[in-house]
């Protein structure tokens, strides 16, 4: 056996990473690339789903916006994303695996997009829904992830209870 073995649960985390990276690099470049859309551009999908293309200076849903943050999103999204791979060699359950894998593989892919363009591109618009957010696969991601978390929080803390945990006295 090799001295490092990454056990199947971290593997899973990793894998789940690479596909968000994937699903959310291929998205944007179809919106740049095929779509050719411009900055400001809307595609009327349906009444409560659009597809406009802008660019994000801040974190998810364009918190802290201005521009003068990259590097510094930068670095802290790399961060986030190696503490979450490291905790993924010690992963103990399916659920927690795929949360951590969803949010690294969404801080990277807004990484990439920070250092080739200085911005992240987002595009999905569900402002007829009210949503007033423009985000993309990699917020999504993120968002999903921490939501898993927090499930997989409250399963394990209930699978952990002992039945009839109540003292009984006689």
């Amino acid at each position: 056996m090799p001295p490092f073995s990454l056990k199947k649960l971290t593997w899973l985390a990793y894998g789940v990473a690479l596909a968000a990276i994937v699903l959310d690099q291929l998205t944007k470049w179809i919106v740049l690339h095929v779509l050719n859309m411009q900055l400001g551009q809307t595609i009327e999908i349906s009444p409560i789903f659009d597809l406009t293309f802008t660019l994000n200076t801040g974190v998810s849903f364009g918190m802290f916006s201005g521009g003068e943050a990259r590097w510094v999103l930068t670095g802290f999204s790399l961060i986030v994303a190696g503490v979450m791979a490291w905790w993924a060699l010690r992963a103990p359950r399916r659920l927690f695996a795929v949360a951590l894998g969803l949010i690294i593989g969404g801080a990277l892919g807004n990484v990439i997009d920070r250092i080739q363009i200085g911005a992240v591109v987002d595009f999905l618009d569900f402002s007829g829904l009210g949503f007033p957010w423009i985000f993309n696969i990699a917020d999504s991601a993120i968002s999903v992830g921490v939501g898993l978390l927090i499930l997989d929080s409250f399963l394990s803390e209930r699978r952990t209870e002992p039945v009839g945990s109540e003292a009984q006295t006689e």
